[in-house]
């Protein structure tokens, strides 16, 4: 496409606005000085996003940042300057005694100005920018000025777009006009941001960002250096400096050539959400060796717009441009532009989250809970209508982490006024199988305003999930299962961890009246592990009850809460066995309790073993050796009677003699 082609295509539908143009006040029907009023008709952006008027000065190249954003998945895109400028013709005011149509087009008309530039893929909601470059007319007036951008929604050689801008133009000061008849023609051009989507951050993440770079002469550029300029406010420049330069140099970009300045920024905490022009600093040399022709004449020439410099003494040449990228932090209330403001913009209702709570408080997996919303519209002027709320969990392996018993997650609210809140409640199920941790709920709100039907956005939560601690013991090996006081016995055992979530500081405790309190310390147990447990515990006193030994395992959890669970195992502590002396077995020859063991009579056991002395002794000694205990005292009482028989004998033999 090129201007002569256009005045031609453009002829026949500008006779109409010539015929409305001859007669007296309507000289300027279709100059340029308008705002994206054409032909009696309003035009809406469709593509094209204004966050900035771009301004410029009378015979000087000034940038103009173009941003793009896709109303749906878009595969292929171009952009650039359209040649559809034939309402920037008029007649002149003066009666016509100049001949013909005078074109009131702002920027001078080269052979690849219309040219446009690829972006490549948008996805739907996304946007990219670029960064396009053209010379203001000489004989421009001060004042604003309404261009056409082309958008190729589907490849260059597709259907075209026209969506408009309006752009300052300034005159020129003294030092300009000065400077403007030695001025050399620019031969090396960058554009910035091409084929690349609009870099997003989210506070408090590191942004890893690159910026295209192409060099769209027809000359290489040597010795090049991108400089990111940094500024103090937080609604200027939303990265935190922690460099003493932010320079991505380059030592020749060809022809054509691409290249990428990669960064890699912390966002500041008191940024708000929203697009951020950055402004760059490109310097360069049109020679290797650092020779350039220069024009003749005085000094030196300063662009105070764009930041050119270039001097019959100096080779280093430096441009500037600007770059948007968005972050999301906290939100600025009503308007979320931070440039200037541009009658284009659309005002609208912001919805935000003010608060919210969960009932229970604490959410186990597996278990229902009522999530309690309270949006607020934190707009001071704007009514939002029509509001639809639509929760939407976060996926774990294609499935989400809550579900609701009827399938639905969305809620109607008719009308929110400026600053008043609504509250949302609906349950929930979190999923059993699920890891201990927070998981995101996102709010997705569609609604009306005044001026904005059907405005989307989109807001999230935390909501942190716990699961429950489970353990189990193996079996309780207790070696030997009695002892005698001061005596020891070693227990062993696992505590296999059976849950989701890791144990802390494990601990094992036992208590009993007949041992020493003794501790064992396992340590940290992950999910799936097994601590194992070996103690030796040592009796203190003899067992007066069923012999349970309490087992107590203790834990704690992320928080250190202690958790307690008691268990059981048996041991026996039995008093420590006396020496055997007979003088205790004196005296039984009358007793008719031995007379009775003696013949096996169960009242002489009974009569015997009701001495609390001598049951301890068949206590100590085991129930096995309960007849071992009987027999010896039969033949003890035996020997006894022996001894006594011929003790008589010796006796009669001592009278007889």
């Amino acid at each position: 496409m090129n201007w002569n082609s256009g005045i031609k295509r453009g002829l026949a539908g500008v006779v109409a606005m010539v015929m409305i143009a001859l007669s007296p006040g309507a000289a300027m029907v279709a100059r340029a000085d308008y705002a994206n009023v054409l032909d009696d008709r309003i035009y809406q952006n469709e593509y094209l996003v204004i966050r900035k008027d771009p301004a410029g000065k009378v015979g000087k190249t000034m940038n103009v940042p173009v941003i793009i954003r896709a109303p749906q998945d878009l595969d292929e895109v171009w952009v650039g300057f359209s040649d559809e400028i034939n309402s920037f013709l008029y007649l002149p005011e003066d009666g016509g005694t100049d001949s013909g149509l005078r074109n009131q087009y702002p920027f001078e008309i080269y052979e690849d100005l219309f040219e446009p530039h690829k972006l490549g893929k948008i996805k739907e909601g996304n946007t990219r920018s670029v960064t396009l470059t053209a010379r203001v007319r000489r004989d421009m007036k001060e004042g604003y000025y309404c261009i056409p951008i082309a958008i190729y929604p589907n490849g260059k050689n597709g259907a075209v777009e026209v969506d408009y801008m309006n752009i300052w133009i300034g005159a020129q000061t003294a030092s300009d006009t000065e400077s403007s008849d030695d001025e050399t023609t620019e031969d090396v051009m960058f554009a910035l941001g091409e084929d690349q989507n609009t870099p997003y951050g989210v506070f408090p993440n590191v942004m890893d960002f690159g910026v295209n770079v192409r060099n769209r002469s027809k000359i290489p550029a040597y010795d090049v250096t991108v400089s990111m300029k940094v500024g103090k406010g937080d609604d200027e420049f939303p990265f935190m400096i922690t460099d003493g330069n932010y320079d991505r140099h380059f030592e020749v970009i060809e022809a054509g050539q691409t290249v990428t300045a990669p960064y890699a920024m912390m966002i500041r905490k008191d940024s708000y959400t929203g697009f951020y022009p950055i402004k760059f600093t490109i310097s360069y040399r049109e020679s290797i060796d650092g020779k350039k022709k220069v024009a003749e004449g005085p000094g030196a020439e300063i662009n105070a717009q764009n930041g050119e410099t270039q001097s019959t003494d100096t080779t280093v040449k430096t441009k500037e441009y600007e770059f948007y990228v968005h972050i999301t932090s906290k939100e600025k209330e009503e308007d979320d532009n931070l440039g200037e403001f541009n009658e284009n913009d659309r005002t609208k209702a912001r919805i935000i989250v003010d608060s919210f709570r969960t009932e229970p408080e604490k959410i186990m997996a597996g278990d229902e809970f009522t999530l309690i919303l309270t949006m607020k519209n934190a707009s001071t002027s704007v009514t939002a209508s029509n509001i639809l709320f639509t929760m939407e969990p976060e996926k774990v392996e294609n499935a989400s982490v809550f579900s609701t018993e009827s399938g639905s997650s969305s809620m109607v609210v008719n009308t929110l006024g400026a600053g008043a809140s609504t509250e949302l409640k609906m349950k929930f199920l979190a999923k059993p199988g699920i890891d201990q941790r927070s998981y995101t709920m996102t709010i997705k709100e569609k609604f009306d305003s005044p001026e904005f039907k059907n405005a989307e956005e989109t807001v999230t939560i935390d909501i942190p999930v716990y699961q429950k601690a489970r353990f189990s013991t193996s079996t309780f090996e207790v070696m030997p299962d009695s002892i005698e006081v001061d005596g020891e016995s070693n227990i062993m055992f696992g505590v296999n961890n059976t849950g989701r979530i890791q144990l802390y500081n494990v601990n094992v405790r036992f208590e009993a009246d007949s041992i020493r309190t003794t501790e064992s310390y396992v340590g940290n147990i992950k999910p799936g592990e097994t601590g194992n447990v070996d103690v030796m515990v040592a009796g203190v006193a003899p067992t007066e009850d069923d012999g349970k030994i309490k087992v107590i395992i203790s834990y704690e959890d992320e928080n250190g809460d202690v958790t307690e669970t008691e268990k059981e195992l048996t041991l026996f502590v039995m008093e420590a066995a006396e020496e055997f002396d007979p003088s205790m077995f004196e005296g039984m020859d009358g007793m008719e309790g031995m007379d009775g063991m003696e013949a096996g009579s169960p009242s002489g056991i009974a009569g015997w073993l009701s001495d609390p002395k001598k049951k301890k002794i068949l206590i100590a000694a085991g129930v096995p050796a309960v007849a071992a205990v009987v027999v010896g005292i039969i033949v003890l009482k035996k020997h006894l009677k022996r001894k006594k028989l011929k003790a008589e004998e010796e006796g009669l033999d001592d009278e007889d003699a």
